[in-house]
């Protein structure tokens, strides 16, 4: 029997733990992507906007001069007056002119839709994890591992779809936002798929039955013919 394999599940379960935390930081946050208008006129304001899988913010920012090679609003960093508000097809009472096209509502709604999946995976199989440390109880290691896996595809499919929203969005001659860049809230959600694919598939691999070293282990380990 392994012994140190209780020490090897602790272990991989602390980085999936921290895996866990990205993936809520990306899902409650609201810096997946910056949207900003290109600026041809300085000294005056310019909106920029970022949002995440529930709501969007926009900012007003006070432009002054900027490089040869910066045309957008920004950066979102500097100071402006701030607004915040749900996505309106998530609440009906709220507007948000970014997402009125059909394709960014679906995309939105698709993105939202697979991270909850991702989330509710991760939840299982930390419960699985945790009721394996009682004895005798090393047979939900494996099923943990599964969820975890499925948690890390499903937020990168969610990373994917706000990716083709955002390059929809700004293609589209629909909408003034020309500049775009993926913030902090983006790198989470990559970073968890990172941690959670790879150490949902090392779990699976800890759980799995040691093979034999030697060719005669098999055959001592088995039981004698009556």
């Amino acid at each position: 029997m392994d012994e140190t394999k209780p020490l090897k599940v602790r272990l991989t379960f602390s980085v999936i733990l921290v895996g866990i935390s990205l993936l809520f930081a990306a899902v409650v946050t609201d810096h997946w992507a910056v949207l900003s208008p290109r600026v041809e006129k300085y000294n005056a304001t310019c909106e920029a906007a970022h949002f995440g899988l529930w709501r969007l913010c926009t900012k007003r920012i006070f432009m002054q001069e900027q490089g040869p090679k910066e045309k957008g609003c920004g950066p979102i960093t500097l100071p402006g007056e701030h607004n915040c508000s749900y996505f309106k097809h998530f609440t009906p009472g709220q507007s948000s002119e970014i997402f009125e096209v059909t394709t960014q509502k679906e995309y939105s709604i698709s993105a939202a839709a697979i991270a909850i999946f991702s989330v509710g995976f991760a939840i299982i199989g930390t419960v699985c994890v945790l009721l394996s440390f009682g004895k005798k109880r090393d047979y939900l290691l494996k099923p943990a591992s599964m969820f975890y896996t499925f948690a890390g595809l499903c937020i990168i499919i969610s990373v994917e779809v706000m990716r083709q929203s955002v390059k929809r969005m700004i293609d589209s001659k629909e909408t003034v936002w020309m500049e775009y860049s993926y913030s902090w809230s983006f790198a989470c959600a990559c970073s968890s798929f990172v941690l959670l694919f790879i150490c949902g598939i090392a779990l699976l691999l800890i759980a799995l039955p040691r093979f034999p070293q030697n060719p005669w282990e098999t055959c001592m380990d088995a039981e004698p013919e009556h």
